[in-house]
């Protein structure tokens, strides 16, 4: 062999640990991008690709939701207020909110795009609001969202309890055009078995804020007995999935998956976990009493429900059976690598993006933090 030769072979050794240890990269759809080396599954180890998660964005005030705009840009709200825009090329620029008060787990929360929004512009945004009448309260507005304003603001619902905990928070545009909103029981427990109370409810309203005439009850509410849900997400078959927050404390866990039906009473403060009441339904999985999921968002993508887990600082994906009686497989990814894990969404390129919440007063932040963190399911 010639010295041409194993210099060469050399080079192309050498070129191939560098993209094995993601110090090569050929991803550029965002500016400034920061690879970071994913974690095996706790559940089924296995060797993944370095390219699979892609550090998008950083320095970011407690990102609770995000929004995809036509243009590949995105919509981020911040707990503390803020609207933030983060283009294709990285750049942000920022919308400070005049309702939303911050506060404990209030404030700026879910945010949803108009299913026609490239032709109509609306937006929705869930927010904790306060007044001296009527105290801490959350309400979804919509918005008309153009050239980087917000205009037009109109008072989709409002009067949903609200609290420094449980406040719910996440919205969605259902297969059937209709807006599905969650709401937490605001500490007060008896208002989840109240059918005339908005909180602890998955609520079903139009796209103008009207009632639908085919809810169960004649009201916005949809569901009910819920302690704090705040994932909503459909799977292949048009089934409604919710992740939810179960006891906390001491004694938590407890935290739930449920597909969702009309007028269903999911039990929450008489039953829990694995318990049974007649007229209640259990959860299709829970987290059980020694283990904290803090389940905080839900996305669906072949066959999988991802859903972010805060106290349990991973991403979890469940495996669902076509008859939703039982689960196939419940596997963990990044277990510890990121922190706390607030939300899971589907880009438009079938990527998951995560938001991460350890600048919320219960993480250990790092210097980047909070960050948007985008993941390539099929390589995890």
């Amino acid at each position: 062999m010639t010295k041409r030769s194993i210099t060469l072979i050399l080079v192309a050794l050498i070129l191939g640990c560098l993209m094995l240890f993601g110090w090569i990269l050929s991803d550029g759809s965002y500016k400034d991008v920061k690879s970071l080396p994913t974690e095996t599954s706790t559940a089924t180890p296995a060797t993944v690709s370095t390219a699979a998660v892609t550090v998008i964005a950083t320095g970011l005030k407690i990102p609770w939701d995000l929004a995809f705009l036509p243009d590949q840009s995105m919509l981020v709200t911040e707990r503390a207020g803020n609207l933030v825009r983060i283009d294709k090329d990285g750049a942000k620029s920022s919308i400070k909110l005049p309702h939303p008060v911050p506060r404990g787990e209030g404030g700026l929360l879910g945010i949803v795009l108009h299913p026609n929004f490239a032709n109509n512009k609306y937006l929705y945004l869930y927010m904790t609001t306060q007044s001296l009448a009527s105290g801490t309260k959350n309400a979804v507005y919509r918005y008309k969202y153009e050239n980087g304003v917000l205009t037009d603001e109109k008072t989709i619902i409002s009067g949903i309890p609200g609290a420094i905990y449980h406040d719910g928070g996440r919205m969605e545009f259902g297969p059937d055009g209709m807006l599905y909103i969650t709401t937490g029981d605001a500490t007060d427990e008896k208002i989840a078995q109240d059918k005339n109370s908005l909180g602890g409810k998955i609520l079903r309203l139009t796209d103008n804020g009207d009632i639908p005439s085919d809810n169960p009850f004649g009201t916005a509410v949809y569901s009910y007995g819920h302690r704090n849900p705040q994932g909503l997400a459909w799977d292949a078959d048009g089934r409604l999935w919710s992740t939810e927050h179960g006891r906390s404390g001491i004694t938590s866990g407890m935290d739930e998956l449920n597909i969702i039906e009309k007028g269903g009473n999911y039990g929450w403060p008489v039953i829990e976990g694995d318990e049974f009441k007649e007229g209640m339904k259990k959860p299709v999985e829970n987290s059980g009493p020694d283990m904290t999921w803090a389940p905080a968002s839900a996305a669906f993508y072949k066959g999988s429900i991802y859903f972010g887990g805060l106290k349990g600082e991973a991403l979890y994906e469940v495996l669902i059976d076509e008859h939703a009686d039982h689960i196939h497989e419940f596997k963990t990814h990044f277990l510890n690598r990121f922190g706390r894990i607030r939300t899971v969404r589907v880009g438009p390129d079938g990527m998951l993006y995560l938001t991460t919440s350890n600048r919320d007063g219960r993480g250990k932040p790092v210097d980047e933090d909070d960050r948007i963190i985008r993941v390539n399911p099929d390589k995890i």
